[in-house]
Order: structure tokens, then sequence, then C-alpha cells
């Protein structure tokens, strides 16, 4: 009793001196209700203080709200000194700047101007994009203009409560070990908020970006184009209330594509994303709209971005799904966007890299083209570095499951705009023969072999989440010997390795495979399977068995 009395009374002390600290009368006011609303509230507060957010996958992210735990003002704060702190004392102490971009989510216009008063008052030189744009721009923009970094606020395609910080290092892409160690370590080394100096938004440190910036990606995009002669197709698409449309709208002009059939619905910002449970086009029922209008449009091509389109999703018609259209999963975009990319680019220098949770096919294209081939660990900071650990080779093509493409050396992220770009070109390409992305599709499972991939992930939400994914990863972990009557060949662990990750691989008898990880966005185990044959029924069966008998394994029946 005397041991829950001290944690509650430790906790009320941290709040305490949080709201203390606080700059934003809205959080603290936030946390003041929740201790006022005490001993009702003390699992929320004890959510809330239950860490400090750290760099995933794909930087800082969790819902906007009050405490260490979430994203709001003081967070950003403390973030960016850290992030100053950081570059200040590399080699030029960060003399060439910060640019600075934001998606139209709940809180991302405050938190990059928090961003930037902080920077600017650090004495960094901060470039900040007009308007809330694609997070593409952003990565584009850090090497378009020779920065030393670039801070993303963006969640992607996380909930609507959500909101995220994603930092890019000169080199255009986001942050990886040792420099996120270092960030964080100089992140937890600032001092009082109220002693960060601040600079206003007016200072002459302060450079607002124009146009410009955005022209410069378009045209960058455009004068990448692998096919060029390509005419266009029909194209419905969707930003899914994000900041997608303005710039792929651009690029279809300076394409000259035909004009997209946008989804009305969704094409304005709205960080409440009304029209969608999750904003991410992987969720069922999340492209129902643009599938809506495919339909009506008479459209031969369906693509929609996630709300910072960095993503991209697609759909093609088939007569044998429901509704006439069929939802490719990100494997298969993956596959068509690497033909398409390998069929017009030359060079035994050339490489391809996708994550290791992504089909394994890539890798037997890659040794049938005569090219570069790397897995990487899940996440693009690796993907777009993968040329690094191949002297000698051209980035020139990458993926990961998760509708994540570079399909050019242009960004050195994933691109949801440049890949919309070459998936449009590799239809209107087999339109022109008498072919469709289908077809494309069948020839390459003809040459490689059937790949099925699926994936089972569980959320795990609350205080006893953390707990409940580290017990999942524990059951792969712990000696398996068959997962759904094919027995175990061999388990990789990778916490074991340099970089380590908290991700298994196993491999099963008859090529197949099971990998688990932890998301680094969302409170999810992730579960991916593969199975690869000759034969699509009997693969097909494979896959279901192997999936029934994963799912009863994370859940624990």
């Amino acid at each position: 009793m005397v041991d829950a009395v001290d944690a509650s009374a430790d906790l009320v002390a941290r709040a305490r001196a949080w709201i203390e600290d606080d700059p934003d009368p809205a959080t603290r006011a936030e946390l003041a209700d929740l201790l006022d609303r005490l001993p009702a509230t003390r699992d929320e507060l004890a959510d809330r203080f239950s860490g400090r957010l750290e760099f995933g996958t794909a930087g800082l992210r969790a819902a906007v709200g009050a405490g260490p735990m979430r994203m709001n003002r003081a967070v950003v704060r403390q973030a960016a000194a850290g992030l100053a702190a950081y570059l200040r004392a590399q080699e030029g102490g960060g003399r060439r700047g910060v640019a600075v971009g934001f998606d139209a989510r709940h809180g991302s216009a405050a938190f990059a101007e928090e961003t930037v008063g902080v920077l600017a008052g650090a004495g960094l030189p901060v470039h900040l994009l007009p308007r809330p744009l694609p997070t593409p721009v952003l990565a584009f923009a850090v090497r378009h203009l020779g920065v030393d970094a670039g801070v993303m606020v963006t969640a992607s395609h996380n909930p609507p409560a959500d909101n995220g910080y994603k930092v890019y290092l000169a080199d255009g892409a986001q942050i990886v070990p040792p420099a996120d160690r270092d960030i964080a370590a100089a992140i937890a080394a600032v001092g009082p908020l109220r002693e960060v100096p601040l600079a206003p938004l007016d200072s002459p440190l302060v450079h607002r970006l124009g146009q410009e910036v955005i022209d410069a990606y378009v045209e960058g995009v455009v004068a990448r184009r692998h096919a060029p002669h390509a005419g266009g197709v029909r194209v419905a698409y969707t930003p899914m209330h994000g900041v997608g449309l303005e710039v792929v709208e651009a690029v279809w002009a300076r394409a000259g594509f035909p004009p997209l059939a946008v989804v009305a619905r969704q094409a304005e910002p709205d960080p409440d994303f009304p029209t969608v449970a999750f904003p991410n086009p992987e969720e069922p029922g999340a492209m129902d709209l643009l599938l809506e209008e495919a339909r009506r449009s008479d459209a031969e091509l369906a693509l929609a971005n996630d709300p910072d389109a960095d993503r991209l999703a697609a759909a093609v018609p088939d007569r044998s799904s429901p509704g006439g259209w069929r939802v490719l999963r990100g494997d298969e975009v993956g596959w068509l966007l690497a033909a398409h990319v390998l069929r017009h680019t030359s060079g035994a220098d050339r490489l391809v890299a996708c994550s290791l949770v992504s089909s394994s096919l890539l890798g037997r294209m890659a040794e049938a083209e005569g090219v570069h081939f790397v897995e990487t660990l899940t996440g693009f900071k690796w993907i777009a570095r993968a040329a690094s650990s191949r002297p000698g080779t051209r980035f020139t093509f990458g993926y990961e499951e998760a509708l994540g493409y570079d399909v050019h050396d242009l960004v050195h992220d994933k691109d949801g705009i440049s890949a919309a770009v070459a998936l449009t070109e590799a239809a209107a390409l087999a339109k022109a023969e008498g072919r469709t992305l289908l077809d494309e599709l069948d020839a390459i499972e003809d040459r490689f072999g059937v790949h099925l991939t699926a994936q089972v992930s569980p959320r795990f939400e609350g205080l006893d989440g953390a707990a409940r994914r580290a017990a999942v990863m524990d059951r792969f972990r712990s000696g398996l010997r068959a997962i759904g009557g094919r027995p175990v060949v061999s388990v990789r662990d990778l916490a074991e390795e340099d970089p380590p990750a908290d991700v298994v691989v196993v491999r099963l008898a008859g090529d197949a495979r099971v990998i688990a990880r932890p998301s680094g966005t969302e409170p999810k185990v992730k579960v991916y399977l593969e199975v690869v044959g000759t034969d699509r029924a009997t693969a097909e069966e494979a896959m279901r068995s192997l999936q029934a008998a994963v799912e009863a394994l994370v859940l624990g029946s």
C-alpha cells in the first residue's frame, strides 16, 4: 500500500513539474484537469508519464496532448532544442541551416512555428515551407537548399488524434544511428524549457520559402520520368484529406497526363479525416470512395496518397473482383514499379533495395537483371542509404511493402508522388501494347514464381500494451519448432545484430517465412508472412493455413 501511495505521489509530482515548464496554456490546463480528477484519471496520467517519446521507425509520433508521451509544444520545443545543440556541435556548427515543413494535421503549423523559433533562437538559419505540403517536398528541399538538416511535422497515415516529427540530415534521409542516439542525448540534456531562447518568426534568420521550392520539386519529378514518351491513362485519385492534391495536379499538368478524376469529398485537407476510420490506404474501407470515383469516371487506374503523400496505394480494373476493381498489395505495386524502372534504366552499377519484411521477389528480379540488391532493416531511412554500403553502386529503386516507394534519386525518402507518375507510365505503356498491369503481374509470376504475402497486425493499447507486445515477440524467440505444421528451419533474432533491431525472422520448411516486429509508429505487433511456390492454388491454401496458425500464436490462443 505504501508503494502505491509513493507511486501516486511521484506521478503527481512529475505532472506538476511538467505543468510548471510547459509553454502551452492549453496543455497545462489539460494536465491540471487530469490532476483535479484523480484518482479516476490515474491510468490516463500514468500512461502520459510512462516514459518519453523516442525516435522510432519514422521519428517521434503520438497522440496530440499533454505530457512527455504525447505530441505537444513542450515536447517539440525540447526536440528542436536538442536538434539545435546536436547541429551546433557538428563540423560547420549548423551554419547552413534547417528546412522545416508541416502538413495539415491538428497542431502541425504550431509545432512547425515552435521549431522555427527554437532553431532561430539557437542562431541557426531556418527555411520554412510556405504552407502545408507533402513530406517528399520537405525531403527534396533539404538537398535542394543544401541545408544541414530538415524537420517535417507529420504523422503520415496515423489516426486523426496523432501528430509526429521527422528529422532529416544533410543527405536528405531520415536519421539513423549514431545520429539518432546523439540527438536523443542532446534532447535529454535540454534544461528548463522556459530558458530555451526563442526567436520571433520575423527574425532575419527565418526565411519563408515561396513557390520556387515547390516548382523545383515538380520539375525534378517530371525531368526524372523513366518513360517520358508514355502517354497517360485515365486516373482516379484521392489525397485522402491530406496535402497531396496541389502538388500531384501540378505534376500531372507538367507531365501532360490527362486531368485526374479527384474524389471530391477527400480533396481538401481535413485533420479530422471524416470519411475514413483511419487515413491509411492499407486499412479496410479506406479506398472505398476512390473506387466509387474510379467506377463513376471510367478510370483505368486508381491511385491514393496517404495524408502526407509519401505513400502510394493503387487499384486496377478486374472483372473477377467485387465491384470490378482490385486493390493491389504493397508488394505488387513494388514489383510493378521495379520492373518498370529496371526496363527503362541501364548499367551494371544499378542497385535496388527493399526492407526485409517486403517480399523476397525483388531479390530474384535483381539477380535476373544482373543488378545489385540490398535487403535493409525496416524504415525508409535504411533503404535510402542502401547504396552507401555498396561502393560503386547507384541507387535505382527501393520499396517497402507498407506502400513506400522511391523510384529515382530526387528524394532520399519514400515519395508517393513520383511513384504515382511511374505507375501511371507503366499502365500507359501496357495499354499501348494491349495489356494491363494485371498482365504484367502475371508475367512476373510466370517468370519468378508465386510470392504470396500477408500480414497479421493486432493492436495492443493501454498501460499494458508494451508488455503485451513484448510477450508476443518472446513467443517468436522462445524455441518454436513449427508453425502451422511447417517445421522451423532457422530463427534470426536481429536484436543480437549490429545495429540491433527488435525483429525476429523465422524461416519455415517449404520456402515460407514469418517475420515479427513491433510497429515503430503504432501500438501494434506486425507479423509478415510469405509463401513461395509454383502453383497459385497450392500456395493460397498454404497461406491460409499459415495465417491461421500465426493469428493463434500472436493472440495466444
